[in-house]
């Protein structure tokens, strides 16, 4: 065997050589590293995961409610509680929630009416699933983005929340609902579904089910209800109260609107012949019969309590029909009762059953205390048993001379001018020509006539304020521009959506048709010194011992100190030496102006003191058909006007309902000319302290002395007394008004022992159609050394 070492059979592997790389082939197939901001993206293999996922938990989810939720018992509707309405101290006012329902079978609702409902709730009602996902995923995304809280339900869903749950607008409840629609629309047929929604549903008037509703409001069995009644009850359930026209008669376009769209619907679907609906007309209900536990003034208050709720979407009408509230108003005592003494000392005990115009006399009343925007009293009508309709919150009377003040607020406000370039102050003078043409205005030529067609020559606007001088304020409106005093009017409290709040030179004379309760708030906003905070008649909502949570005040400045301060300087001199003397019986420095609608038929003093504003309205109404009556001949009186009734009631509730409380001087407070510095409080004193003080151009807070004897005016027959300018409106804009306007009047002082001077009546439509027409005023204004210069602009 050889000694030599035996050689390996492997070569050494050589260090410097290169190692082999990959196949060429898998070095192609290899991706590009993601880089930038495609790292971001997701792949479609995240993708598909994150869709199979999300599959697997909605299954899963579905299959979890499907058997967790179960078809609980009848809600507490069932067997409703009542719901308390306390005084501001705890005392009750009323109690109500006395359920009105008796279900009936299918057979026994006529097919017509069934179809009625499906046509204004559920066209598809038949044909579809118990649940609506795509709706309900809008009306989901829409609460939770703040967009409103937004239904989406089926009438099977509606059934179920009427009769399983509640009428809260929650994620949680509507998750409910949805599985208990699906279980239910298992075990019970379509028929019985729409039979249970029929019963259940809330229709107003405090009635349950189709059976109780057509009770309430044709005084008939739901077997009786005819094609247009079943149309009117069916479009009940969108809006039950809001569209019940006995209550609520400035709602009627609105409900005869939805009543129209409810046969279309049935036209449409083919449950209805176009020749028979044509032929069908609008039913009027019945005027409601409320309970009697809600006479007097409560029901009116539990009336707006409930308006208030639910205009504010704090509870839905459902839910607060549904009881167990316990609810504190801002209402006082005190100030209640003494609004009641004073319109039953003023009015109601001067009426005479034998004289036949004491019939149609109504009144309302609200009281705010302008630091709180609380509403400390109401008054609605002589008894809610009797005269339904709430005469505090109605929409249908017009304000009349009572708007004027917004006018010159708004002037002062934008420092306007008139139309030759001088400054709009109290002291600016005017042309008080009677039928005078409105300069500047680009419409028909507007001519407003004076009450009895006085004509007062160079007046100041004080002056026309105190006597209530159309052709003046018509001027000043259209100087200031009607769209900038239609927009103070907003900002002071009057709501945009008032009928007839137009921007033209009439809004001057106050055609709008704005609630006593709304021209309150807007007198409360000038006594806070142009701040304006939205009133309230709830202070606390509680259920179970739990508060229900409540909007807080929002606080705002509608128009400068200077403007609101200039303009309360001029109504003091209303007060004392123009048209609104009778409310001097308050003792207290006040302010305020008198107002009346058209012919007569309704007349207005709204005024403040630092601590409480005020608005008192007489109405006419014909008691059986509901038609707006003038009040000549009321109280044994030729006429009714702002600076008599009213103003009486105004004043001895204003003293009664101060009593004992140190009286309080105006702290007016105005920049100097040119400035527009603002406090920043509302009650904060002038820069030189508490006492008084008055812009440029305002009259004396003090009494008014009497004006010198005026020298002989173009009026031969004399002048008759202050009186307040009316508020009148003609026809569509077409065609003229009749050639005179205003009513016959009173004499001087006759037939007002109490030495109150007559309000101004209503004129005509003069040159304009839809114009207004004026009130009478006091005698020619005494010599003034300023001459009023020519207006230069023609209208067109």
């Amino acid at each position: 065997m050889s000694e030599e070492p035996q050689q390996p059979r492997w070569s050494a592997r050589d260090a410097t050589a290169a190692t082999p790389g990959p196949e060429p082939e898998r070095a192609a197939r290899r991706r590009p590293r993601r880089t930038g901001w495609r790292r971001l993206v997701p792949t479609w293999r995240m993708t598909l995961a994150a869709v199979l996922l999300l599959a697997l938990l909605l299954v899963g989810g579905f299959i979890a409610g499907y058997a967790l939720v179960h078809i609980p018992p009848a809600n507490a509707t069932a067997t409703a509680q009542s719901n308390v309405y306390l005084y501001e101290d705890g005392g009750q006012i009323a109690r109500d929630g006395e359920i009105n329902r008796e279900n009936v079978p299918l057979s026994e609702v006529p097919l017509t009416v069934q179809r009625a409902v499906l046509a204004a709730e559920d066209r598809d009602f038949y044909s579809e699933r118990a649940v609506d996902p795509q709706a309900m995923v809008r009306a989901a995304w829409n609460t939770l983005t703040g967009k409103g809280k937004q239904s989406g339900s089926t009438i099977t869903q509606q059934y179920v929340k009427n009769y399983y749950l509640g009428q809260e607008q929650t994620l949680s409840r509507k998750w409910k609902e949805f599985f208990i629609s699906v279980k239910l629309s298992r075990e019970q047929s379509k028929s019985e579904i729409l039979q249970g929604y029929l019963n259940t549903s809330y229709f107003g008037r405090n009635a349950y089910g189709v059976q109780a509703a057509a009770q309430a409001y044709y005084g008939k069995g739901a077997a009786d209800l005819d094609t247009a009644e079943g149309a009117y009850l069916a479009s009940l359930l969108n809006a039950p109260s809001a569209f019940d026209i006995a209550t609520h008669p400035e709602n009627r376009a609105a409900a005869v609107a939805r009543w129209n769209y409810t046969l279309d619907g049935m036209v449409k679907e083919e449950w209805l012949d176009p020749a028979e609906r044509a032929a069908l007309t609008f039913p009027e209900p019945l005027r409601a019969r409320p309970a009697s536990g809600l006479s007097g003034q409560r029901g009116y208050v539990v009336q707006a309590v409930e308006d208030y709720l639910t205009s504010h979407r704090i509870l839905d009408e459902n839910t607060l029909a549904a009881g167990g509230y316990r609810i504190t108003t801002t209402l006082e005592r005190a100030k209640q009762n003494a609004l009641v003494r004073a319109v039953d000392d003023q009015v109601t005990s001067q009426l005479d059953p034998e004289r036949r115009a004491d019939r149609n006399v109504r009144v309302g009343g609200a009281s705010i205390d302008p630091a709180t925007g609380r509403v400390v009293a109401l008054y609605g009508g002589v008894d809610y048993t009797r005269q339904y309709v709430n005469n505090a919150t109605r929409r249908d009377y017009q304000v009349g001379s009572a708007f004027k003040p917004f006018v010159l607020a708004a002037a002062i406000e934008h420092r306007s001018r008139t139309q030759d370039g001088r400054p709009i102050t109290p002291d600016t003078v005017y042309d008080g020509a009677d039928r005078r043409t409105v300069q500047g205005w680009s419409g028909r030529p507007y001519s407003p006539e004076n009450e009895d067609g006085h004509s007062y020559g160079p007046i100041t606007v004080t002056q026309a304020t105190d006597k209530s001088v159309n052709s003046v304020y018509a001027q000043m409106a259209m100087d200031v521009g009607p769209a900038r005093v239609r927009q103070t009017a907003i900002d002071l409290g009057i709501p945009a959506s008032t009928p007839d709040l137009t921007a033209s030179p009439s809004i001057a004379l106050g055609p709008a048709t704005a609630s006593v309760l709304d021209m309150t708030e807007a007198y409360a906003t000038l006594a806070d010194h142009g701040r304006h905070g939205t009133y309230t008649i709830v202070a606390k909502v509680t259920k179970d011992g739990e508060e229900v949570p409540l909007p807080g005040r929002k606080s705002r400045r509608a128009i400068s100190r200077e403007a609101a301060d200039t303009t309360t300087a001029v109504l003091q001199s209303v007060v004392d030496g123009g048209t609104g003397t009778a409310a001097q019986s308050a003792g207290r420095p006040s302010a305020g102006k008198t107002g009346t609608a058209e012919e007569d038929r309704a007349a207005w003093f709204a005024g403040y003191t630092p601590e409480l504003a005020t608005v008192i309205a007489v109405m006419g109404q014909d008691p059986s058909s509901g038609a707006q009556k003038p009040l000549y001949g009321a109280l044994g009186l030729p006429r009714i006007n702002g600076g008599g009734a009213p103003a009486r009631i105004w004043g001895q509730y204003t003293g009664a309902a101060l009593e004992g409380e140190e009286i309080e001087e105006f702290e007016l407070w105005a920049a100097a000319p040119g400035a527009r510095e603002e406090p920043s409080s509302a009650r904060s004193e002038s820069p030189g302290g508490p006492a008084s003080r008055t812009a440029p151009g305002l009259p004396s807070t003090a009494p008014s002395p009497p004006p010198p004897s005026p020298p002989p005016g173009p009026d031969p027959a004399g002048s008759p007394p202050p009186a307040d300018g009316g508020a009148a409106t003609g026809g569509d804009g077409t065609d003229p008004g009749p050639p005179s306007g205003g009513g016959d009047g009173a004499d001087p002082g006759e037939g007002f022992p109490d030495g109150g001077p007559p309000d101004g009546g209503v004129g005509g439509a003069g040159t304009v159609g839809g114009g207004i027409g004026g009130g009478v005023l006091d005698g020619p204004a005494a010599p003034l050394s300023t001459e009023v210069s020519p207006q230069v602009t023609t209208p067109r």
